[in-house]
């Protein structure tokens, strides 16, 4: 299995262990695979036993299998297993799913240490990264961004470990009080969290800028952990064959996913799914008022949102108006030509975006399943509540916004499949919101008491390529990993 950038016209190979640690490609494109691996009947009924009787790490290493060729088959379950271990997970099937009703289910990947969703790729990226450094005698300086969950994902899953260095930008002023305590609350020498003056998509551009720098990326040894990263989406890529498995009792039963969708890392490993042969029937597109990929699924038009354009609301993780991952499915929808995704991408974004014509939009709807919803704050309370008081589920904000969204599109396109709602976090990392939807702020969770009181440790930067990179230069030349 060798991989290859959006970007690059000439098709040039990469191993997945160069690219696990490069991140971002040379070219400012984003790998992926040259061709996506298959599967059948016949896999997913092997993989029901898996799941049975190994349960979820067994197959987890099942899925890398098919993907990472240059690690051997007993190391990639020896990860696996270390990854997705109970009571690190909350729950001891890793990812359990609930009915919830109206042919609705939920996907639980939130029992993780951080209780959010990123925790499903960041254990496996932290097990991937220290094994590959040590393997190579080398160190790693991640670079990262986070509206919210990422971060605090990436700190645990990196944190103590040899040889690997974190860098988080979050936005200051942007994130709930829960997610800055279980971020800032780290005093890891190895972990360094910046507050940008900014939203999101400058923290993102700064992350983007300074791994664009190939000397300064070079020189200190940069990688990425957002989703960005391909090793992300091939870990997402999982729950939903879990997902799928759990739901069905038969292979030939189609399963919709309906997923809170910010920077389109979460959908696009559905998409690659869906591409690989899992039965999967809809692909469905929830954005808060940061509806630019909304609007794209409904009209053919992809315009990013500046920064004062960025609504701030409270499924914060979703505050988002430039999706990264959106490249990597523009690259499928325009046949992979590199050549037209780096013009749109690399050009016509900076310029405003862009609109594919009718066929594309056509195909991006049938083709390739997606639909798509927005929701608003006043339809997170709604739904919080009516969840709550209907079925006694308690859900977050952004979870919220998958399963308002999945009713109005269950209601206007008439899909018939069972919906997974794939849940972002535990509801205690929004207690504001959930107080203002049911009067009452949810319990907190026994391993997050007294995460509050906990002694803030964060820098104060402007949004700036230049200061950023001063920073990590003096950070690295002041500790030892």
């Amino acid at each position: 299995m060798k991989y290859i950038s959006t970007r690059d016209t000439d098709r040039q190979p990469a191993s997945f262990t160069d690219i696990l640690l490069g991140g971002l490609a040379p070219d400012g494109g984003l790998y992926l695979p040259e061709s996506y691996p298959r599967i059948d009947d016949a896999t997913l009924t092997a993989w029901r036993q898996t799941l049975a009787e190994g349960g979820y790490a067994a197959l987890a290493a099942e899925v890398l299998k098919l993907f990472v060729d240059d690690i051997p088959d007993e190391d990639l379950e020896a990860i696996a297993k270390r990854a997705y271990t109970y009571p690190k997970f909350a729950h001891e099937e890793i990812v359990p799913v609930s009915e919830l009703g109206e042919g609705l289910y939920i996907g639980h990947l939130s029992e993780g240490p951080t209780a959010a969703f990123k925790d499903m790729a960041m254990q496996m990226l932290g097990e991937l990264f220290e094994y590959e450094l040590a393997r190579r005698g080398e160190t790693l300086n991640i670079l990262g961004a986070t509206s919210g969950d990422t971060g605090s994902s990436a700190e645990y899953a990196m944190r103590g470990r040899h040889g690997i260095r974190v860098f988080m930008l979050t936005p200051a002023g942007r994130m709930t009080p829960f997610q800055q305590a279980q971020m800032f609350g780290l005093d890891d020498p190895n972990i360094f969290n910046i507050a940008l003056d900014g939203v999101f998509d400058d923290c993102q551009d700064v992350v983007k800028a300074v791994s664009s720098d190939a000397n300064f990326k070079a020189q200190h040894r940069i990688g990425a952990v957002n989703s960005i990263n391909w090793a992300r989406l091939m870990a997402q890529i999982v729950y939903y064959i879990n997902c799928y498995l759990k739901v069905t009792t038969e292979n030939a039963q189609k399963v919709s996913f309906s997923v809170p969708t910010g920077n389109f890392g979460d959908i696009c490993a559905g998409h690659i799914a869906r591409q690989m042969g899992l039965p999967i029937d809809r692909l469905i597109v929830a954005t808060n008022e940061n509806d630019v990929l909304d609007e794209f699924f409904r009209t053919g038009s992809y315009r990013p949102r500046s920064s004062a354009q960025t609504h701030k609301t409270s499924s914060p993780s979703m505050d988002i108006s430039r999706a990264s991952n959106f490249e990597r499915f523009v690259f499928d929808l325009l046949d992979r030509d590199a050549a037209q995704v780096g013009e749109l991408f690399g050009v016509k974004v900076k310029e405003g975006g862009f609109s594919v014509d009718k066929d594309a939009l056509d195909a991006a709807r049938q083709e390739y399943g997606f639909l798509s919803g927005a929701s608003t704050h006043a339809d997170r309370l709604a739904t919080i509540k009516d969840v709550h008081e209907k079925y006694d589920v308690l859900v977050d904000p952004h979870t919220a916004d998958g399963i308002k969204v999945a009713r109005a599109v269950k209601d206007e396109h008439g899909v018939e499949s069972p919906i997974v709602c794939l849940e972002t976090a535990l509801p205690v990392k929004f207690s504001e919101t959930i107080a203002e939807a049911i009067g009452t702020e949810p319990d907190v969770p026994e391993r997050f008491a007294g995460i509050m009181d906990a002694e803030r440790h964060v820098k104060d930067l402007p949004n700036d390529a230049g200061a950023v990179k001063d920073y990590i230069t003096a950070s690295i030349s002041s500790t030892e990993v």
